[in-house]
């Protein structure tokens, strides 16, 4: 087991896949080991081996941990024993067939992670954290679309379209709500069908959320119900909602299609006269302040999403990211840096708010940004990631980044996402491990409990997090404490397996409430009698993912955070602790398999996007973090360390070296770097394709190994949401720089003369990965 690396599926059923699969036993030998003990799990994706249970799980009575295949059974006391809290549990009656040969499917050793279906009459029994009821089975997706009308002509009918095909794309009984804004605020009025009624806010007045129900005439006067209660009506299929609010904002999309197209045809950009060396006056913030208040009187506690398609910065009232005058430019990292962004806390807080808003209704805000200068989304981050939201960022509403990413949302089938509502997770931990936190799109509970860590890391302080919005690629990374000091007990009684549980309760995209259970088991080991369990047990594509984001967390959590150095300083830790070597010997230095890929992951990293913000924009890297965050291993650690396939006529594809020494003339080369897709033709090969050889019926293999690497870049694509951008470039092309720039710069300008013919230097002052190994080895074997 050198690396995880090599299997086709590392996380199996249960989805999870830690740092170290073997755990130190104490707190020291933990901090000596440098890389956290974490876990990254995938909440809800799907696998074909997964068994769907159609009753009520069985919970332990001390702890409430769900019953698994680790519990120890008396079959014939009809008694389990929790492997958490070794409380005495009693199978109730409807269990008393139960043998050694015939036991229910929650016992079976292969189902350690299992799903439950649960019943619609009392949901709240299996939920965690009962003050945020969960909502009743078989329920509508709920979807309000809001859309920035200041924008160009041609970029306002690209966004129309899109949206137009997503409404086709709904099913009958979602539904639907609209609200379009630009200086001011229009909240359209669908159940009026008769003609266009809008309510109109003023986009440069901060307006609390009472003030915009009583404007939409759904305040305490209106007679407004606020979700759940024994008011709500229940028919035609519909999703038990007030009438008043639903009937006139949100109603079915089977119902209100035309209506929609039509106010879509005849929605204009915004006339609002724009001064010349000005901005256009855009209120996002008001808009999105709007539209939660309009979920929350409408369907509180029922799963909802904002969808706001933004094409520019915010420049009017609350969230506001820059001034009107165009003279100044929107904030970048050296202003962030040197507190030289006026807007930006105020705007931080202001979506920190609407964050606390949307959580506590259970709503989602998704935001689609597309423009070419920055639109905000470093603002928003915060309440994107807190209720879970997705994001997408392109250069225009008409590229494909946007156009199949949106479309993508609404795909049903084996193509959707998996979209589901109003989640809920809790873990359950043996005695010895603590919780620090969560990185990824969640929000805590503050449910506290003996498994609660005093470091705190990410959403930290509590057993159990809401997900107001998650899909079959969310993933969330958990970090652990060892809190034992001992090594042993003083009785001798000591359980060589440690046990984690994950319950994931969430609302499911045909409307169901369901309740994932996934019980993980570890071995501890005595790291400070042997570390060679410790090594064969360590997960490197892990650890580099969760080192990563780490890093980033910490780069916007702390003041003048050295990120390089930092990482610089684990790693020459780690080697030195787990390397071979003779001391103050670099050439004898060797590192065991399991750790071999690890410094190269980190090569990466110090150079990634991650890290390097020169040259992005404060949007762009809150985008490239947010992803990073949410999505699973083997994608994030693409995000790190690109993969490169080479094509040429002599071989079949094989997975060429990410160096500057892979390009060759006579070869086709794919770059997978998860944000964009790259196929870039040798200077041979371009000129070939210019000549049109492909064309020629003597030829067809060479229209053939042209052909190969769009198909495989499309295949690449079709599978990743958001949709990656395609770059077709040659070499010394002007888009060359998308590939050259994820290459280790073994042939720079410095060493030009030793290159050989047709392939190329990358002109940078950064040192070879060669030389950064030659650094390492040095320091690592240094008597301290």
């Amino acid at each position: 087991m050198a690396t995880e690396m090599a299997q086709p599926d590392a996380e199996g059923i249960d989805g999870v896949r830690m740092t170290w699969n073997a755990w130190p036993r104490t707190k020291v030998e933990a901090s000596k080991c440098v890389i956290p003990i974490a876990s990254s799990i995938h909440l809800i994706r799907p696998h074909t081996d997964l068994p769907t249970l159609p009753y009520v799980p069985l919970r332990c009575k001390t702890c409430t941990a769900v019953l698994n295949p680790f519990a120890r059974v008396d079959f014939q006391a009809l008694i389990w024993i929790c492997p958490f809290c070794f409380q005495r549990n009693h199978f109730p009656q409807h269990y008393s067939g139960i043998s050694e040969t015939n036991v229910p499917g929650e016992l079976y050793p292969q189902f350690t992670t299992i799903q439950y279906t649960l019943p619609s009459q009392n949901p709240q029994s299996f939920n965690p954290n009962p003050q945020n009821p969960l909502p009743e089975s078989s329920v509508s997706p709920i979807y309000l679309f809001v859309l920035d009308t200041c924008m160009l002509e041609e970029e306002l009918e690209f966004a129309k379209s899109a949206l137009k095909r997503a409404i086709d794309m709904l099913p009958d009984n979602a539904m639907v709500g609209f609200i379009s804004y630009g200086t001011q605020v229009q909240v359209h009025e669908l159940g009026f069908s008769d003609m266009s009624k809008v309510y109109v806010f003023r986009g440069s007045k901060e307006l609390s959320k009472d003030q915009v129900l009583d404007q939409l005439g759904l305040g305490s006067a209106g007679g407004r119900r606020t979700g759940g209660g024994p008011g709500m009506q229940k028919g035609g299929g519909q999703i038990g909602v007030p009438n008043l609010g639903v009937t006139r904002f949100l109603l079915p999309a089977s119902e209100c299609e035309y209506t929609l197209n039509s106010l879509l045809d005849e929605l204009s950009t915004d006339q609002w006269p724009v001064p010349q060396g000005n901005r256009a006056l855009r209120c996002t913030g008001v808009a999105l302040s709007v539209a939660a208040g309009l979920l929350g009187a409408c369907v509180a506690g029922t799963g909802a999403r904002i969808m706001a398609l933004v094409g520019g910065p915010c420049t009017e009232g609350p969230g506001t990211i820059v001034s009107k005058d165009l003279s100044e430019p929107v904030r970048s990292h050296k202003d962030l840096h040197k507190d030289a962004a006026p807007f930006f806390k105020k705007a931080v807080h202001f979506y920190e708010e609407l964050a606390k808003q949307l959580v506590s209704q259970g709503h989602v805000l998704d935001v689609f940004a597309s423009a070419l200068d920055q639109v905000g989304v470093a603002e928003m981050k915060v309440a994107i990631e807190k209720t879970g939201g997705l994001v997408v960022l392109a250069e225009s509403f008409g590229h494909s980044v946007f156009k199949d990413s949106f479309k993508q949302i609404f795909e049903y089938g084996e193509q959707s996402l998996g979209l589901s509502f109003n989640g809920t997770l809790e873990i359950n931990c043996s005695k010895d491990i603590k919780i620090q936190g969560i990185i990824g799109p969640c929000t805590s509970l503050d449910k506290k409990g003996p498994a609660v860590s005093s470091t705190v890391t990410g959403e930290g302080n509590t057993t159990a997090w809401k997900l107001c919005g998650l899909d079959k690629n969310t993933c969330l990374t958990v970090f652990f404490d060892v809190s034992s000091s001992e090594k042993s007990d003083p009785s001798g009684n000591i359980n060589p397996q440690l046990y984690i549980q994950f319950l994931t309760s969430y609302q499911s995209p045909d409307g169901q409430t369901k309740l994932r259970v996934t019980t993980v088991t570890r071995r501890w080991v005595d790291a400070a009698v042997s570390n060679e369990e410790l090594v064969q047990g360590f997960d490197q594509e892990t650890a580099a993912v969760v080192v990563a984001r780490l890093a980033s967390y910490k780069m916007e959590m702390e003041e003048d955070f050295d990120a390089t150095r930092w990482l610089d300083r684990n790693l020459i830790r780690l080697c030195s602790k787990f390397g071979d070597y003779r001391k103050d010997e670099p050439s004898s230095f060797t590192l065991n398999p399991s750790f071999s890929l690890f410094p190269q992951f980190m090569f990466h990293l110090r150079r990634s996007q991650f890290l390097q913000v020169f040259n992005n924009s404060p949007d762009e890297t809150a985008y490239f973090r947010m992803l990073l965050n949410r999505e699973g291993i083997s994608n994030a650690a693409v995000m790190i360390q690109p993969t490169l396939t080479a094509f040429s006529f002599n071989s079949l594809p094989f997975p060429a070296l990410l160096d500057v020494a892979s390009i060759a003339a006579d070869r086709i080369l794919l770059l997978d770097a998860y944000f964009s897709v790259v196929v870039f033709h040798g200077m041979t090969i371009a000129q070939w394709r210019n000549m049109g050889y492909q064309d020629q019926p003597e030829h067809q293999a060479f229209a053939q190994l042209l052909q190969v690497p769009h198909d495989e870049a499309q295949a690449i694509i079709r599978e990743r949401f958001p949709v990656p951008r395609l770059v077709v470039c040659d070499q010394h092309g002007s888009q060359a720089r998308f590939l050259l720039v994820k290459l280790n710069p073994s042939a720079t300008y410095n060493n030009a003369n030793e290159m050989a013919a047709g392939s190329d230097v990358i002109f940078t002052d950064d040192v070879s990965l060669q030389v950064f190994f030659e650094h390492l080895q040095r320091l690592a074997v240094q008597s301290s």
